[in-house]
Protein backbone atom coordinates (compact mmCIF):
# COMPACT_ATOMS: atom_id res chain seq x y z
CA UNK A 1 0.00 0.00 0.00
CA UNK A 2 1.40 3.37 -1.03
CA UNK A 3 1.01 6.55 0.98
CA UNK A 4 -1.69 7.79 -1.43
CA UNK A 5 -3.70 4.60 -0.95
CA UNK A 6 -3.20 4.77 2.79
CA UNK A 7 -4.41 8.38 2.91
CA UNK A 8 -7.51 7.50 0.84
CA UNK A 9 -8.25 4.52 3.10
CA UNK A 10 -7.92 6.65 6.22
CA UNK A 11 -10.16 9.35 4.77
CA UNK A 12 -12.78 6.75 3.92
CA UNK A 13 -12.75 5.38 7.47
CA UNK A 14 -13.10 8.86 8.93
CA UNK A 15 -16.06 9.64 6.65
CA UNK A 16 -17.76 6.38 7.59
CA UNK A 17 -17.44 7.29 11.28
CA UNK A 18 -16.73 3.75 12.38
CA UNK A 19 -16.65 3.62 16.16
CA UNK A 20 -16.72 0.74 18.58
CA UNK A 21 -20.54 0.79 18.83
CA UNK A 22 -22.62 -1.74 16.91
CA UNK A 23 -25.57 -4.10 16.96
CA UNK A 24 -26.03 -6.83 19.54
CA UNK A 25 -26.80 -10.02 17.63
CA UNK A 26 -25.91 -13.65 17.98
CA UNK A 27 -23.39 -15.85 16.22
CA UNK A 28 -24.42 -19.10 14.57
CA UNK A 29 -21.43 -21.15 15.72
CA UNK A 30 -21.08 -22.66 19.17
CA UNK A 31 -17.63 -24.35 19.22
CA UNK A 32 -15.73 -23.66 22.44
CA UNK A 33 -18.41 -21.38 23.83
CA UNK A 34 -19.86 -20.90 27.28
CA UNK A 35 -23.60 -20.79 26.77
CA UNK A 36 -25.87 -18.17 28.29
CA UNK A 37 -27.14 -18.98 31.75
CA UNK A 38 -30.88 -19.04 32.54
CA UNK A 39 -30.39 -15.79 34.47
CA UNK A 40 -29.67 -13.91 31.24
CA UNK A 41 -25.85 -13.73 31.15
CA UNK A 42 -24.58 -13.56 27.57
CA UNK A 43 -22.58 -16.44 26.13
CA UNK A 44 -18.83 -15.93 25.83
CA UNK A 45 -15.96 -17.54 23.95
CA UNK A 46 -12.29 -17.89 24.80
CA UNK A 47 -9.92 -15.22 23.50
CA UNK A 48 -8.15 -17.73 21.25
CA UNK A 49 -11.43 -18.79 19.64
CA UNK A 50 -12.45 -15.14 19.23
CA UNK A 51 -9.15 -14.33 17.49
CA UNK A 52 -9.70 -17.20 15.04
CA UNK A 53 -13.23 -16.10 14.20
CA UNK A 54 -12.07 -12.52 13.68
CA UNK A 55 -9.14 -13.57 11.48
CA UNK A 56 -6.48 -12.12 13.81
CA UNK A 57 -3.23 -13.51 15.12
CA UNK A 58 -2.69 -13.56 18.86
CA UNK A 59 -0.59 -10.39 18.95
CA UNK A 60 -3.06 -8.56 16.69
CA UNK A 61 -5.98 -9.61 18.88
CA UNK A 62 -4.26 -8.41 22.07
CA UNK A 63 -3.40 -5.11 20.39
CA UNK A 64 -7.02 -4.69 19.28
CA UNK A 65 -8.15 -5.16 22.87
CA UNK A 66 -5.52 -2.65 24.07
CA UNK A 67 -6.73 -0.11 21.50
CA UNK A 68 -10.35 -0.57 22.55
CA UNK A 69 -11.46 -2.09 19.25
CA UNK A 70 -12.61 -5.33 20.93
CA UNK A 71 -14.39 -5.47 24.28
CA UNK A 72 -13.52 -8.34 26.59
CA UNK A 73 -14.90 -9.48 29.93
CA UNK A 74 -13.05 -10.89 32.90
CA UNK A 75 -13.11 -14.65 33.20
CA UNK A 76 -14.08 -16.27 36.51
CA UNK A 77 -11.17 -17.42 38.61
CA UNK A 78 -8.70 -14.86 37.20
CA UNK A 79 -8.47 -16.72 33.88
CA UNK A 80 -7.77 -15.24 30.46
CA UNK A 81 -10.35 -12.68 29.28
CA UNK A 82 -13.32 -13.86 27.24
CA UNK A 83 -15.37 -12.23 24.49
CA UNK A 84 -19.14 -12.02 24.20
CA UNK A 85 -20.71 -13.63 21.15
CA UNK A 86 -22.53 -10.42 20.37
CA UNK A 87 -19.17 -8.58 20.25
CA UNK A 88 -17.87 -11.03 17.66
CA UNK A 89 -21.10 -10.66 15.70
CA UNK A 90 -20.78 -6.87 15.74
CA UNK A 91 -17.26 -6.99 14.34
CA UNK A 92 -18.05 -9.62 11.73
CA UNK A 93 -20.98 -7.59 10.40
CA UNK A 94 -18.93 -4.46 9.85
CA UNK A 95 -18.31 -3.46 6.22
CA UNK A 96 -14.97 -4.67 4.96
CA UNK A 97 -14.56 -7.48 7.49
CA UNK A 98 -12.04 -9.07 7.98
CA UNK A 99 -9.56 -6.94 6.04
CA UNK A 100 -10.65 -3.68 7.65
CA UNK A 101 -10.11 -4.97 11.21
CA UNK A 102 -6.74 -6.50 10.33
CA UNK A 103 -5.62 -3.23 8.74
CA UNK A 104 -6.55 -1.23 11.85
CA UNK A 105 -4.19 -3.31 14.00
CA UNK A 106 -1.41 -3.71 11.44
CA UNK A 107 1.92 -2.51 12.82
CA UNK A 108 5.12 -1.64 10.99
CA UNK A 109 8.68 -0.98 12.02
CA UNK A 110 11.01 1.75 10.85
CA UNK A 111 11.79 0.27 7.41
CA UNK A 112 8.18 -0.61 6.54
CA UNK A 113 6.90 2.64 7.99
CA UNK A 114 9.32 4.63 5.87
CA UNK A 115 8.25 2.69 2.79
CA UNK A 116 4.60 3.36 3.61
CA UNK A 117 5.24 7.11 3.81
CA UNK A 118 7.60 7.12 0.82
CA UNK A 119 10.55 8.54 2.75
CA UNK A 120 13.98 7.28 3.80
CA UNK A 121 14.29 5.27 7.03
CA UNK A 122 16.61 7.93 8.48
CA UNK A 123 13.96 10.62 7.98
CA UNK A 124 11.32 8.37 9.51
CA UNK A 125 13.52 7.88 12.59
CA UNK A 126 13.95 11.64 12.95
CA UNK A 127 10.20 12.17 12.73
CA UNK A 128 9.63 9.50 15.38
CA UNK A 129 12.30 10.91 17.71
CA UNK A 130 10.75 14.35 17.36
CA UNK A 131 7.36 12.98 18.42
CA UNK A 132 5.59 13.39 15.09
CA UNK A 133 4.55 9.73 15.13
CA UNK A 134 4.06 7.65 18.26
CA UNK A 135 4.84 3.95 18.72
CA UNK A 136 2.03 1.73 19.91
CA UNK A 137 4.11 -1.21 21.13
CA UNK A 138 7.61 -2.67 21.04
CA UNK A 139 9.58 -5.88 21.18
CA UNK A 140 13.15 -6.87 21.99
CA UNK A 141 15.40 -8.15 19.25
CA UNK A 142 18.12 -10.77 19.70
CA UNK A 143 20.43 -8.12 21.15
CA UNK A 144 17.75 -7.05 23.66
CA UNK A 145 17.39 -3.69 21.97
CA UNK A 146 13.97 -2.03 21.86
CA UNK A 147 12.32 -2.14 18.44
CA UNK A 148 9.38 0.27 18.22
CA UNK A 149 6.28 -0.56 16.18
CA UNK A 150 3.77 1.91 14.77
CA UNK A 151 0.18 1.60 13.63
CA UNK A 152 0.00 1.79 9.86
CA UNK A 153 -3.37 3.53 10.19
CA UNK A 154 -1.82 6.31 12.32
CA UNK A 155 1.05 6.76 9.86
CA UNK A 156 -1.49 7.25 7.08
CA UNK A 157 -3.28 9.86 9.19
CA UNK A 158 0.02 11.65 9.81
CA UNK A 159 0.80 11.69 6.08
CA UNK A 160 -2.57 13.26 5.37
CA UNK A 161 -2.18 15.79 8.18
CA UNK A 162 1.48 16.85 7.72
CA UNK A 163 2.52 16.33 4.11
CA UNK A 164 5.15 19.09 4.34
CA UNK A 165 7.19 17.09 6.85
CA UNK A 166 7.64 14.23 4.40
CA UNK A 167 9.81 16.25 2.03
CA UNK A 168 12.11 19.25 2.10
CA UNK A 169 14.24 20.55 4.92
CA UNK A 170 13.57 19.73 8.55
CA UNK A 171 12.00 22.67 10.44
CA UNK A 172 14.58 24.60 12.52
CA UNK A 173 12.88 23.89 15.84
CA UNK A 174 12.76 20.17 15.19
CA UNK A 175 16.36 20.17 13.98
CA UNK A 176 17.52 21.93 17.17
CA UNK A 177 15.67 19.43 19.34
CA UNK A 178 17.15 16.45 17.49
CA UNK A 179 20.66 17.88 17.67
CA UNK A 180 20.24 18.19 21.45
CA UNK A 181 19.62 14.42 21.61
CA UNK A 182 15.90 14.45 22.41
CA UNK A 183 13.97 11.23 21.79
CA UNK A 184 10.24 11.29 22.50
CA UNK A 185 9.36 7.76 21.38
CA UNK A 186 9.24 6.28 24.88
CA UNK A 187 7.46 9.35 26.27
CA UNK A 188 4.76 9.22 23.60
CA UNK A 189 4.33 5.49 24.13
CA UNK A 190 3.87 6.08 27.87
CA UNK A 191 1.39 8.88 27.28
CA UNK A 192 -0.79 6.83 24.95
CA UNK A 193 -0.64 3.81 27.24
CA UNK A 194 -1.71 5.86 30.29
CA UNK A 195 -4.52 7.56 28.37
CA UNK A 196 -5.93 4.23 27.21
CA UNK A 197 -5.81 2.80 30.73
CA UNK A 198 -7.57 5.88 32.11
CA UNK A 199 -10.27 5.62 29.46
CA UNK A 200 -11.33 2.19 30.74
CA UNK A 201 -10.79 2.88 34.46
CA UNK A 202 -13.53 4.42 36.60
CA UNK A 203 -12.38 3.78 40.17
CA UNK A 204 -10.67 6.96 41.48
CA UNK A 205 -7.94 5.07 43.33
CA UNK A 206 -7.21 2.93 40.27
CA UNK A 207 -6.96 6.09 38.15
CA UNK A 208 -4.50 7.54 40.65
CA UNK A 209 -2.54 4.30 40.49
CA UNK A 210 -2.26 4.62 36.70
CA UNK A 211 -0.73 8.08 37.09
CA UNK A 212 1.54 6.83 39.87
CA UNK A 213 2.92 4.07 37.64
CA UNK A 214 4.94 6.67 35.71
CA UNK A 215 6.86 7.87 38.80
CA UNK A 216 9.75 6.17 40.54
CA UNK A 217 9.69 5.47 44.28
CA UNK A 218 11.42 8.71 45.24
CA UNK A 219 9.03 10.99 43.36
CA UNK A 220 6.05 8.91 44.46
CA UNK A 221 7.02 9.27 48.14
CA UNK A 222 7.20 13.05 47.74
CA UNK A 223 3.68 13.24 46.31
CA UNK A 224 2.09 10.49 48.45
CA UNK A 225 3.55 10.81 51.94
CA UNK A 226 1.30 8.20 53.57
CA UNK A 227 2.96 4.75 53.15
CA UNK A 228 -0.43 3.02 53.41
CA UNK A 229 -1.73 5.07 50.50
CA UNK A 230 1.34 4.16 48.45
CA UNK A 231 0.81 0.48 49.22
CA UNK A 232 -2.86 0.78 48.27
CA UNK A 233 -1.94 2.37 44.93
CA UNK A 234 0.22 -0.65 44.14
CA UNK A 235 -2.61 -3.04 45.06
CA UNK A 236 -5.27 -1.40 42.88
CA UNK A 237 -3.05 -0.57 39.90
CA UNK A 238 -4.69 -1.88 36.71
CA UNK A 239 -2.66 -4.57 34.99
CA UNK A 240 -2.54 -5.23 31.23
CA UNK A 241 -5.52 -7.26 30.05
CA UNK A 242 -3.37 -10.21 29.01
CA UNK A 243 -0.76 -9.85 31.74
CA UNK A 244 2.83 -8.72 31.59
CA UNK A 245 5.46 -10.04 29.14
CA UNK A 246 6.61 -13.56 29.83
CA UNK A 247 10.38 -13.12 29.56
CA UNK A 248 12.38 -11.54 32.35
CA UNK A 249 14.17 -9.19 29.94
CA UNK A 250 10.88 -7.94 28.51
CA UNK A 251 9.43 -7.33 31.99
CA UNK A 252 12.53 -5.41 33.05
CA UNK A 253 12.42 -3.32 29.87
CA UNK A 254 8.73 -2.62 30.36
CA UNK A 255 9.37 -1.48 33.92
CA UNK A 256 12.08 0.93 32.75
CA UNK A 257 10.04 2.34 29.87
CA UNK A 258 7.03 2.98 32.11
CA UNK A 259 8.93 5.51 34.26
CA UNK A 260 9.00 9.16 33.23
CA UNK A 261 12.57 10.39 32.78
CA UNK A 262 12.19 13.96 31.50
CA UNK A 263 11.83 16.77 34.10
CA UNK A 264 8.76 18.35 32.52
CA UNK A 265 7.11 14.95 32.05
CA UNK A 266 7.80 14.09 35.70
CA UNK A 267 6.26 17.39 36.77
CA UNK A 268 3.22 16.75 34.59
CA UNK A 269 2.69 13.29 36.08
CA UNK A 270 3.10 14.61 39.63
CA UNK A 271 0.42 17.25 39.00
CA UNK A 272 -1.96 14.70 37.49
CA UNK A 273 -1.36 12.30 40.39
CA UNK A 274 -2.10 15.05 42.91
CA UNK A 275 -5.41 15.83 41.21
CA UNK A 276 -6.41 12.17 41.02
CA UNK A 277 -5.46 11.67 44.66
CA UNK A 278 -7.72 14.51 45.75
CA UNK A 279 -10.65 12.85 43.96
CA UNK A 280 -9.78 9.45 45.40
CA UNK A 281 -9.57 10.73 48.98
CA UNK A 282 -12.94 12.42 48.60
CA UNK A 283 -14.41 9.11 47.44
CA UNK A 284 -12.96 6.98 50.26
CA UNK A 285 -9.81 6.81 52.37
CA UNK A 286 -7.13 4.23 51.74
CA UNK A 287 -7.41 1.29 54.13
CA UNK A 288 -5.09 1.18 57.13
CA UNK A 289 -4.29 -1.76 59.38
CA UNK A 290 -7.13 -2.37 61.81
CA UNK A 291 -9.75 -0.53 59.74
CA UNK A 292 -13.19 -2.08 59.47
CA UNK A 293 -13.79 -2.21 55.71
CA UNK A 294 -17.17 -0.85 54.82
CA UNK A 295 -19.10 -0.99 51.56
CA UNK A 296 -16.87 -0.30 48.57
CA UNK A 297 -13.62 -0.53 50.54
CA UNK A 298 -10.91 -3.10 50.13
CA UNK A 299 -10.10 -4.84 53.41
CA UNK A 300 -6.54 -4.70 54.62
CA UNK A 301 -4.73 -8.04 54.52
CA UNK A 302 -4.96 -9.97 57.76
CA UNK A 303 -1.70 -10.21 59.70
CA UNK A 304 0.10 -13.51 59.38
CA UNK A 305 -0.11 -15.36 62.73
CA UNK A 306 3.19 -16.16 64.34
CA UNK A 307 4.07 -19.79 64.69
CA UNK A 308 3.91 -21.06 68.27
CA UNK A 309 7.36 -22.29 69.34
CA UNK A 310 7.41 -26.02 70.07
CA UNK A 311 7.19 -26.86 73.76
CA UNK A 312 9.76 -29.26 75.27
CA UNK A 313 8.41 -32.75 75.97
CA UNK A 314 7.48 -33.41 79.61
CA UNK A 315 10.16 -35.08 81.67
CA UNK A 316 9.73 -38.74 82.52
CA UNK A 317 8.29 -39.37 85.95
CA UNK A 318 5.04 -39.14 87.87
CA UNK A 319 2.48 -36.66 86.60
CA UNK A 320 2.35 -33.59 88.85
CA UNK A 321 -0.81 -32.98 90.75
CA UNK A 322 -3.28 -30.51 89.32
CA UNK A 323 -3.90 -27.19 91.12
CA UNK A 324 -7.33 -28.42 92.26
CA UNK A 325 -5.93 -31.58 93.78
CA UNK A 326 -6.35 -32.09 97.52
CA UNK A 327 -2.73 -33.20 97.93
CA UNK A 328 -0.73 -30.96 100.28
CA UNK A 329 1.29 -28.29 98.52
CA UNK A 330 4.92 -27.62 99.45
CA UNK A 331 5.48 -24.51 101.52
CA UNK A 332 6.46 -21.42 99.50
CA UNK A 333 10.09 -20.47 99.38
CA UNK A 334 11.06 -17.46 101.45
CA UNK A 335 11.18 -14.35 99.32
CA UNK A 336 14.58 -12.83 98.83
CA UNK A 337 15.22 -9.21 99.64
CA UNK A 338 14.63 -6.66 96.93
CA UNK A 339 17.42 -6.69 94.41
CA UNK A 340 18.80 -10.10 95.57
CA UNK A 341 18.36 -12.73 92.88
CA UNK A 342 19.55 -16.25 93.64
CA UNK A 343 22.49 -16.87 91.38
CA UNK A 344 22.42 -20.67 91.60
CA UNK A 345 19.82 -23.38 92.11
CA UNK A 346 20.92 -26.24 94.43
CA UNK A 347 21.79 -29.31 92.40
CA UNK A 348 21.56 -32.97 93.39
CA UNK A 349 24.93 -34.38 94.38
CA UNK A 350 26.35 -36.64 91.69
CA UNK A 351 27.96 -38.94 94.35
CA UNK A 352 24.62 -39.44 96.17
CA UNK A 353 22.88 -40.36 92.90
CA UNK A 354 25.56 -42.96 92.04
CA UNK A 355 25.33 -44.49 95.54
CA UNK A 356 21.54 -44.95 95.23
CA UNK A 357 21.97 -46.61 91.80
CA UNK A 358 24.55 -49.06 93.24
CA UNK A 359 22.24 -50.01 96.15
CA UNK A 360 19.32 -50.58 93.71
CA UNK A 361 21.46 -52.94 91.57
CA UNK A 362 22.53 -54.96 94.63
CA UNK A 363 18.90 -55.35 95.68
CA UNK A 364 17.97 -56.63 92.17
CA UNK A 365 20.60 -59.37 92.46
Amino acid sequence: MTVEEAVRAHAGDAAAGDGPEGRDTGVGRDDGRVRASPGGAAATVASGRAAQELGLRRGEFELAVHLGLITVVAAPGAGRPRVHEREIARLRERPGFPDDLAERVRTVGTADGAALLGIAPARFTRLARAGCVSPVTFYLNRYRAVVWLYLADELAAFAAREPDLLAGRTPPGMRTMLEAGDDRRARNWRSQRIDRLLNRTRDPWARAAVEASALDSAHLAEVVEDPYERAYLVRVRPEPVFGRPGSVAARETLGELMLADDPDEILWRRINLTLELDRAREDRPAPHPGDDPGPGRTPAPAPTPRATPPQPPPAAGPTPASPTSSAPQPPPLPSSPAGDVPSRVPEVSAKGLLARLRRRRRGDR
